[in-house]
């Protein structure tokens, strides 16, 4: 019996059909306020930070000089994925140019193992005659893997003026669409990872006393098609 893993097990009652038009196609050719830091997680979706709105709680600008903060913050700093201007490629969440673009691309890297497994056998009369060639094979495999295709899509998010470098690319899936055949099965992340970034905190105890610490800023690096 053929073992479907997710998100395939909701493509079963497509997969006859499929066969068989192929057959004839080949017939025919957290953080909250002042004091808690965040910190690695593994819980999906991530959660937006919240900062206290009064302005008392924000850096000075001569809290904000670039060497010092690029020294404190040392190897950490990634340019791929961190801005201390905003970024000239910054992407608007209304740029359907480009997020159409994106959402047409061919799936890259190894094809998953539940889609390459596929024998699609199920519903077929026993014999050599009824087999699918290699060929019909590898683009009905490549067609639910189109089908099913999940990228991250990102965007510069500007933390504000109480992080360091304040702008940060951050991952999201696009949910706007059904990732399945039947419909009914969305985008949704599946794997994060962490930054290291500079927060600036301030502790009322004793008066207030501000400074830059370093913290772990969570963003999502996989999505994946599920129910």
């Amino acid at each position: 019996m053929l073992d479907l893993g997710p998100p395939l097990k909701c493509l079963a009652p497509i997969y006859a059909l499929a066969v068989l038009l192929g057959l004839c196609m080949e017939q025919g050719a957290c953080q909250h306020y002042l004091h808690i830091r965040p910190a690695p997680s593994d819980n999906l979706p991530l959660v937006d930070l919240i900062e206290h709105p009064d302005p008392i709680f924000d850096p000075k600008e001569k809290d904000l000089n670039e060497t010092l903060l690029r020294s404190l913050l040392g190897g950490h700093f990634d340019a791929n994925f961190m801005a201390t201007a905003v970024p000239e490629e910054r992407l608007g969440g209304d740029d359907l140019a480009e997020l159409d673009l994106l959402l047409r691309q061919r799936p890259s890297g190894a094809m998953p193992s539940d889609i390459k497994g596929l024998e699609f056998a199920d519903g077929l009369q026993p014999g050599k005659k009824h087999r699918l060639s290699k060929k019909l094979r590898r683009k009905l495999q490549l067609w639910l893997w189109s089908q099913t295709f999940c990228p991250v899509l990102y965007t510069w998010n500007d933390l504000g003026s109480r992080f360091w470098p304040r702008f940060v690319k951050v991952g999201s899936c696009y949910s706007k669409r059904s990732c399945s055949v039947p419909e009914g099965m969305l985008c949704k992340p599946a794997k994060s990872v962490h930054l290291t970034i500079l927060r600036w905190r301030c502790q009322r105890r004793g008066g207030q006393r501000c400074a830059w610490i370093p913290i772990q800023y969570p963003i999502i690096s996989e999505c994946k098609c599920s129910c």
